[in-house]
C-alpha cells in the first residue's frame, strides 16, 4: 500500500498483528521513511522511541479527524478514530483536517 503527500509517494504498512502492533517504531534508530497504519486504533504512545513523528488519524473513509506535528517522545496520545498513521517528522505538514487520502493498494 502507498500513498502521496505532497507529491512524495510513502509506502503505507500495515500494523495488524499484535506483535506488529505492540513493537510499531519502539527502539528503530534509523530515520523514518515509510508510514505506519494502525487500523482500529485511537490511541498510542512513543515510549522506547528514539524520534519525534507526526500523527494523523482518520475515520474509516480515510478522512482525516485529528493531525498532530512532531509528538515527542515518551508522550500518550487519545483521540478518536479508526485509523491512526505513524508518519515520519514533518509529513503532515501539507494535511489538512476534513481532507481525505488517498491510500492506493
Amino acid at each position: 500500500m502507498y500513498t502521496i503527500i505532497n507529491n512524495k509517494k510513502y509506502n503505507v504498512i500495515k500494523m495488524n498483528t499484535f506483535f506488529k502492533r505492540l513493537k510499531g517504531l519502539m527502539f528503530k534508530k534509523e530515520k523514518i521513511k515509510d508510514i505506519y497504519m494502525f487500523p482500529r486504533c485511537s490511541s498510542i504512545h512513543t515510549f522506547f522511541m528514539k524520534q519525534n513523528i507526526d500523527i494523523c488519524i482518520l475515520d474509516k473513509n480515510y478522512k482525516i479527524v485529528y493531525l498532530h506535528k512532531s509528538l515527542e517522545k515518551g508522550k500518550i496520545l487519545i483521540k478518536k478514530g479508526y485509523y491512526t498513521l505513524e508518519m515520519p517528522l514533518n509529513t503532515c505538514k501539507s494535511l489538512t483536517l476534513g481532507e481525505t487520502l488517498e491510500i492506493k493498494k
